[in-house]
């Protein structure tokens, strides 16, 4: 028996689901961003440059700009500091990159005023840490080397918290893209026109973290259904 459902295991659908939703918004947002990375500004600034003026402008002194390796690995990496731009965006002039580089100064002035979904998310890393990456391992050892029920559960519940992490970080990407735009469309480092397409990118990236979240709660479900029947079998 394989989960308590045997070698068919038809809760795998779940699973499938989820990875296909993962890989069409994965396909979604490098098709929109090859798009824009195409249209140069109008500004002829880099994501570099308008990362740096955004900060200035809003008097944000204790947080650099680095270049890090890599496309579209851009980060801002409250704990050191420092705005991480990766290659497809540091030096490129395109509508494309200066909305991902100013997205990620939307994280940091969301970090500057304390907002409250960030302040929880980061509060709830290290459970979430833990529960992503052993809780299903847990579930594993309460029903397929025949422990009880009950330690299955805290599995469970153990893999929840990293569902809640990923469920609370919707709304922290949505609002720093929200930031990013009137930023953008404010300072005048983007004109209306380019601020569409900026606003295409970083809502085709917003996906890649709604399908991520809707992957993370099929797979609950899965591993409450597992348990579930497991209980039935006993």
């Amino acid at each position: 028996m394989y989960y308590g459902y045997g070698f068919m295991d038809p809760t795998y659908i779940l699973v499938i689901i989820g990875a296909v939703l993962c890989l069409a918004a994965s396909a979604h947002v490098k098709s929109a961003y090859r798009k824009y990375a195409n249209v140069r500004s109008a500004s002829g600034m880099t994501g570099a440059q308008a990362a740096e003026m955004i900060l200035r402008r809003n008097g944000v002194t204790g947080v650099q700009v680095q270049h890090v390796a890599g496309e579209l690995t851009d980060h801002y990496n409250p704990s050191t500091g420092v705005v991480n731009l990766s290659d497809t965006t540091y030096n490129s002039t395109s509508v494309a990159a200066i909305g991902v580089a100013a997205h990620e100064c939307g994280h940091v002035m969301q970090h500057e005023t304390g907002y409250l979904p960030l302040r929880f998310r980061t509060a709830l890393v290290p459970v979430a840490n833990i529960g992503s990456n052993i809780g299903i391992w847990i579930v594993m050892l309460g029903l397929i080397l025949g422990l009880n029920s009950s330690l299955a559960m805290i599995g469970v519940y153990l893999f929840s918290f990293g569902v809640l992490f990923q469920l609370v970080t919707l709304p922290v990407e949505f609002d720093a893209s929200r930031r990013a735009l009137v930023m953008l469309q404010d300072y005048g480092i983007l004109g209306q026109n380019e601020v569409q397409g900026s606003r295409a990118v970083l809502n085709a990236a917003a996906l890649t973290y709604v399908a991520s979240a809707a992957a993370s709660v099929l797979q609950l479900l899965r591993l409450l259904m597992i348990v579930n029947n497991g209980r039935r079998r006993r």
